[in-house]
């Protein structure tokens, strides 16, 4: 009954949309102004919310009284209508409305009289509005009028080709059959009602069959391909015209998936879009590359526009989207400007739903469970005994450790009770030193366990209201985005809020004003160690989480050791608290003249986005022995505080119009852009009470207050002109004039033009023979040239940065400045030019669709350092426009979308794409030609490295095998059978790196290319009798990683004895009874200190880190439009879907302890040195949701 109600408030909602409108005509905003739309926004979804709740059942709860015998339909259907006011149609065809029947209700509802009344002669009936609308049940009543008969056909095209396979639907009863191979078929359906048919590739018929039997059709083409549109810039096109390399995607790729921003939804979906997620913390975001490397100097990735202002996708709720464009070269960018040199994204999100007031929710739980958890030695024993042996063989056998790390005590007395205790099957167990009156332990602790939750509860709401008028549209939505955090104790804690209020006004008839508010905020709260240098949590553990040691006392205390791991965790004051908030409004103009020929668009965008980061640092407690308290770590607090406020302005005009079959647009505009930062870090010490953080309680003597910021601004002047003759000669132009406060008086504008053509060769006469089936062939080139101004502001300034003196003088640490930097020579603009050309093609009806592209684009000028300068010069070498690079790549994609005609048709539609790049250095400042740095002819991504040959077999193989004691095995350099042995490449018997230049690298080669080929993604989806199924793969071909030194998950013992001990690598050690193991020798610290055997990169550990994912698998069921009515609403889907569920990488072979997503970096936001894998786990997402549609 409830959603009955709802549907009432369709013209409620559309009228509390209304007062968005007021502010319509402002372009410039006060704060004032900002806080009543923002206010108003959110007191609309709060009445419509409360509506919710506390509106009442007007039809349904109207009382009927109504007593006759032998009366008629049509006499009862007066009646009701007389004691509701409500009006009743019915098909009168369809029943009898004479018969006679005997009612008798008293004081009943609605509802309850109409399905007393409506039962017995086999009627039903759906209530919308005021109208009560009378229907015939689905199986055949006493009182149908219709017998079967026998209908047969043919259905050929347009040139009477016989079409096998169609599905032929009996719209009423939902009997169905298919043509044979011949396109003929045969139905028994009721002597009236309406066949459908239907086909993939072909407009959907339906002919009544009242008087018929016999039914020959000609279906027509779908012509959907000609008219589907593509999001560009500044306005849209006709996929068909297009000539530049253009992809776009729908809503669907993220709709029913957890998703806590936008980039992961796009993740593998769009080829050579390239993103890439290092771990998988809930804030983690990415750079949008298109198309591989772009420039070494300046950098650059893709410019993504939001409703076509530069934004931050991640503060976009993905439920608002309605398409993601991406233009991937010159031609197609061009109008973008500087800012758009490397790549555009495209976000469009959704305009309001046509007439009717929608209301659509969507509720998702959700848990979340680590991809790979790394299967470590926990038992204590076996650990210590590992730790002794690496510790003691990097010694030469000739020392054992005292300690292990920094606080844990070591002897060989302790290792020989740990080995007694464990071979009698002893647990774990905390004792006194009679000596020292300290904690002994013997522990077994699984470190790991203790730091993660077993799984992490997520979960999603979501509501959006939308409707229109003749004049007036508006589109309202809400999003609420929870994610638990993974640690057991003091989880972290993620908290995503997105509004948005979007609302136009048809002004006149040429003129049509919109606006569109949002506000967007993410709260992240995340514990940290006590540790100076921000080192993350699974640092700490790797270095001081060992097994033997224990998480707590026997008093229930901290345990030395805990309180350096994560002590702080449980003690729960140290912890990091982000906070991002962002308000936006745009306000756009529409207007249109010379009968819809000539349109001029204005918009205005004011932008204001705040982040705040605060740590909070306080003294972990912990025991050592009993009644015996201390304290560890630092106390203190800091701050930063960063504001952003951005302003853009477009204006454009197009005009359109053709002569004959010379079709002709062209677009003139203005593009001004603005960006302001302002920055400010607190910092100190002596937290009072750290249950209050706040600067009023801090009074340590400590203190550093800075500040800075910046301001930038661009600006140009574009243009686009399109021409096509008859649909099948296609041409573009476009062209920007730039300018940049970046770059320094007299190189601040540039001017970047591109062109581009297609040929539609299948609109040819010579292609008819073949039209059938190849329908669409186009082909397509291009050609265009931007500048990059992708560079901080004030480069080509000196500036002299403040700094607090590490040194008191009178009693304070006064600040000083330094020598300002050199300012570089010539700065200007890095320009990206690129060549692209293209094929599309669709075959079979449009059921197979195929895109190719191969491009090479030329970045030059880039911005790097110049030629080195002697050490007197007393700076850092000034950076230049000295650099040039090439890449060149492809990218390929194809669909099938076909329907298996039963009599509960198969829908299901593939798609497979592939893309791969290659970068190429060609110029850059490096005469000596070393390889330790770019170099021209480098392909970007190299790995020199040494080439094994094995390990050492006996003390001869030492002796006469070149000399390598430049490559260290111990503290003393003694090799021993089971050390590594390198090949000498250039035969001069040493082993070594030569002068590391091409002309010398010693003994070493490319290996290896870290960068990542063959990029693909296929998506897969099903439907059926109202149940979907969906699956997408996405993964990379190609890609070589070598694990650096610090990395502690594939090393282990080998890094730092005392480390984590994985059981693929203990498992795999050389030793004269396993000669060919995959890892040499146990020596400890040899892939740590600098000169070890295993710091260097060699062939022999060099990792195949192409993978393949399960992204996402999805079910859902749509419940039967006949079963929704009744309970008033227009759709409701039910869904499970996995996110990240399955992985497997050729890396696994030899370790199976980090995901191949996430190998490379720690946490950027703590600590960026600490070592590879030390980061928050990819996880992998189980979710139940719930979408409805009143």
């Amino acid at each position: 009954m409830i959603f009955y109600n709802l549907s009432r408030l369709r013209q409620l909602v559309y009228a509390l949309g209304q007062p968005l409108l007021s502010g319509l005509a402002f372009c410039q905003i006060s704060e004032a102004s900002k806080r009543r739309i923002i206010m108003r926004a959110k007191l609309t979804i709060l009445i419509i919310t409360v509506c919710f709740m506390h509106v009442s059942a007007i039809g349904h709860a109207q009382r009927i009284t109504l007593s006759k015998q032998g009366t008629s339909l049509n006499q009862v259907f007066k009646e009701i209508r007389k004691q509701t006011g409500m009006n009743i149609i019915w098909p009168p065809e369809k029943f009898n409305e004479d018969a006679k029947i005997n009612v008798s209700v008293k004081n009943m509802s609605l509802d309850e009289a109409l399905s007393q009344i409506l039962a017995p002669v086999n009627l039903t009936y759906a209530i919308k509005d005021k109208t009560i609308v009378i229907q015939v049940r689905q199986a055949a009543g006493r009182i149908l009028a219709d017998t079967l008969k026998i209908v047969t056909g043919k259905v050929v095209d347009l040139k009477g080709i016989p079409l096998p396979g169609i599905g032929i639907k009996h719209k009423e009863t939902n009997t169905a059959t298919t043509t044979n191979a011949e396109g003929i078929y045969q139905i028994k359906v009721p002597n009236k009602g309406t066949l459908i048919f239907t086909y993939v590739g072909f407009k959907t018929q339906e002919i009544p069959v009242a008087g018929k039997t016999t039914i020959n059709i000609k279906l027509l083409e779908e012509q959907k391909e000609l008219s589907e549109v593509v999001v560009v810039g500044y306005g849209t096109q006709k996929k068909v015209n297009l000539t530049g390399a253009v992809d776009q995607v729908g809503k669907e790729v993220f709709e029913n998936r957890p998703l806590t921003s936008t980039t992961k939804g796009l993740q593998g979906v769009i080829p050579n879009l390239n993103i890439r997620m290092t771990d998988g913390k809930p804030t983690r975001t990415s750079s949008y590359n298109v198309r591989g490397t772009t420039s070494i100097g300046a950098g650059g990735s893709a410019l993504v526009l939001i409703d076509g202002v530069p934004g931050n996708p991640d503060l976009v709720n993905p439920n608002d989207i309605e398409s993601v464009t991406v233009l991937k070269d010159a031609a197609s960018a061009a109008i973008y400007g500087a800012r758009g040199s490397f790549g555009v994204v495209l976000i469009t999100t959704k305009a309001p739903a046509k007439e009717k007031a929608t209301i659509n929710y969507t509720s998702g739980y959700s848990l979340n469970y680590q991809t790979i958890r790394p299967d470590l030695v926990t038992e204590g024993y076996p650990w210590a005994q590992v730790f002794n042996d690496a510790f003691s063989s990097w010694n030469d056998y000739s020392a054992d450790p005292q300690k292990a790390n920094s606080v844990f005590p070591w002897s060989q007395e302790y290792l020989k009770e740990l080995k007694k205790r464990y071979e009698a099957g002893i647990g774990p167990s905390t004792e006194i030193d009679p000596a020292t009156g300290k904690y002994i332990y013997y522990g077994s602790t699984d470190w790991l366990k203790e730091l993660y939750a077993d799984n992490t509860p997520s979960m999603e709401q979501q509501i959006s209201v939308s409707g229109s008028s003749d004049k007036t549209a508006f589109y309202i939505s809400g999003r609420y985005n929870n994610q638990g955090g993974i640690f057991r104790y003091n989880p972290d804690k993620f908290n995503q809020y997105n509004l948005r209020a979007k609302g136009s006004i048809q002004a006149t008839s040429w003129l049509k004003i919109e606006n569109d508010i949002t506000f967007n905020q993410r709260d992240y709260f995340f514990p940290i160690l006590n540790h100076a240098s921000n080192t993350p949590v699974w640092r700490r553990i790797s270095d001081e989480a060992f097994p033997v040691a224990m998480l707590r006392n026997p008093d229930g205390t901290l345990t030395d050791n805990a309180s350096i791991v994560f002590g702080s965790f449980i003690s729960g004051n140290n912890f990091m608290n982000e906070a991002n908030k962002q308000t936006r409004n745009t306000s756009r103009v529409f207007t249109n003249f010379l009968d819809n020929k000539l349109k001029i668009n204005g918009d205005f965008t004011f932008d204001k986005t705040s982040f705040n980061r605060r740590f909070i640092y306080s003294p972990v407690p912990y025991s050592t022995a009993p009644n015996v308290f201390l304290e560890r770590g630092i106390n203190k607090m800091n701050n930063l505080d960063q504001d952003f406020t951005y302003l853009a302005l477009n204006t454009y005009g197009e005009y359109s119009n053709s002569f004959g079959k010379h079709n002709f647009t062209a677009l003139l505009g203005y593009n001004y852009e603005q960006s302001t930062q302002k920055d400010q870090f607190v910092e100190r010490d002596n937290l009072i009470n750290p249950e209050f953080p706040d600067f009023s309680l801090v009074d340590g003597q400590n203190f550093i207050l800075t500040g800075g910021g910046n301001k930038w601004i661009t600006l140009g002047g574009f243009f686009r002109v399109n021409y096509n003759y008859a649909g099948k000669y296609l041409f573009e132009v476009n062209g920007r004039y730039d300018g940049s406060s970046k770059f320094p008086e007299g190189q601040q504008y540039g001017f970047f033009p591109s062109f581009s053509g297609g040929w539609r060769v299948s609109e040819e006469p010579f292609w008819k023979s073949i039209k059938n089936t190849v329908n669409e062939f186009k082909l397509r080139a291009s050609y265009g040239s931007l500048g990059n101004g992708n560079i901080d502001p004030y480069q080509f300034l000196q500036t002299m940065g403040v700094t607090r003196s590490p040194m008191v003088l009178g009693g304070i640490r006064p600040n000083y400045t330094q020598l300002p930097n050199v300012i570089p020579d010539g700065l200007t603009w890095e320009k990206a030019t690129t060549t692209n050309l293209g094929a599309d093609i669709s075959l079979f009806r449009n059921r197979l669709t195929t895109n190719f592209d191969w491009y090479i684009r030329r970045t030059t000028d880039m911005f790097t350092v110049g030629l080195p300068l002697p050490a007197t010069f007393g700076a850092a070498v000034p950076k230049g426009n000295y650099a040039d690079l090439k890449t060149t790549g492809w990218e390929l994609s194809i669909g099938w979308r076909d329907k298996i005609n039963t009599s509960k048709p198969i829908g299901y539609d593939f798609r497979f794409t592939l893309s791969d790049s290659q970068s190429t250095i060609d110029r850059f400042n490096n005469p000596l030609n070393l390889i330790t740095t770019y170099y021209p002819g480098m392909k970007v991504g190299e790995i020199w490295g040494f080439v094994n040959d094995g390990y050492f077999i006996d003390q001869n193989d030492i002796n006469t095998h070149a000399n390598q004691s430049l490559i260290k095995v111990s503290a003393a350099n003694k090799p021993l059978p089971g050390d590594i042995k390198f090949k000498d490449l250039n035969g001069d018997n040493i082993i070594n790196q030569g002068t590391k230049t091409l002309s010398d690298p010693g003994d070493q080669k490319v290996i290896g290319n870290s960068s990542i080929r063959y990029q693909y993604g296929f998506n897969a989806n099903f439907d059926w009798n109202n149940f979907s199924f969906g699956v997408f793969f996405q993964g990379v071909g190609k890609r070589d990683y070598m694990p650096t030194a610090d990395n502690s998950l594939f090393w282990g013992p080998y890094n730092r004895p005392y480390s984590w001990h994985p059981k693929d690598v203990v498992e795999n050690m050389w030793s004269p009874e396993n000669p060919n193991a995959y890892y040499p020798r146990l020596r400890g610290y040899t892939a740590l200190n600098a000169g070890g055997e295993l710091t260097y990169a060699q062939t022999q550990y060099l990792q195949n880190a192409a993978y393949i994912r399960l992204k996402n698998l999805s079910v859902g069921y749509n419940l039967p439009s006949g079963l929704i009515k009744k309970i008033h609403l227009s759709a409701l889907r039910v869904y499970l879907t996995g996110q990240n569920l399955w992985v497997w990488s050729p890396m696994f072979k030899h370790t199976k302890n980090m995901d191949p997503e996430n190998i490379e970096q720690a946490d950027p936001e703590l600590n960026k040195n600490a070592g590879q894998g030390m980061a928050y786990p990819m996880l992998k997402t189980y979710t139940i949701g719930l979408n409805v549609t009143l």
